[in-house]
């Protein structure tokens, strides 16, 4: 498997947190609204960004229960996006373009992000100058509160603060979040 567990650490005494997933799924991507195979979708955009609101969250290798499970989510406002949908299914792709199935109840409108540089530190402004509030790993899931061009506004872990875009996932280029 190529994702088992991953220890996240971070320097401001604020813990361990686990990350567990598994192998990557593989499917066809769809279109706006329907989705693939004749079955209605939300109307929503394609693509979008939401996130994982279960502790637990079966990805499968299609949109059903009949289709064998990939692997399971457990972490809570996992930010993914929205490539497809079928009936009540959404088919997601996450931060390391792994591809599968989840049931529509299991994810919310929510706005997270994960960072994806090896290390980022949370600002109290919107400004490289700006002093630290923490020092965030890879990996680490936070709330998306606002976004500017450059800057997104997030709470992690009970800490407010600014993280660089650049150095996360889960906001889509040129997103402004109001």
């Amino acid at each position: 498997m190529r994702r088992i567990a991953l220890s996240l650490l971070f320097s401001v005494g604020l813990g361990v947190a686990l990350l567990s997933a598994g192998a990557p799924a593989t499917a066809q991507s769809g279109g706006q609204g329907g989705g693939q195979g004749g079955g209605q979708g939300s109307g929503q955009p394609i693509p979008r960004m939401v996130s994982i609101k279960a502790a637990e969250a079966n990805v499968r290798t299609g949109p059903g229960v009949d289709y064998p499970i990939r692997w399971v989510y457990r972490r809570l406002d996992m930010p993914v996006q929205v490539i497809a949908e079928f009936d009540k299914w959404r088919k997601i792709r996450d931060w390391e373009g792994d591809e599968g199935w989840v049931h529509f109840a299991l994810l919310s409108s929510r706005r997270t992000v994960i960072v994806t540089a090896p290390e980022t530190t949370l600002r109290r402004l919107s400004d490289e100058a700006s002093p630290a509030v923490a020092r965030l790993a890879e990996g680490l899931v936070a709330r998306v509160e606002y976004c500017e061009p450059v800057w997104c506004l997030v709470t992690v872990l009970g800490y407010d603060g600014w993280l660089k875009r650049s150095d996360v996932w889960g906001i889509e280029p040129g997103e402004t979040l109001k």
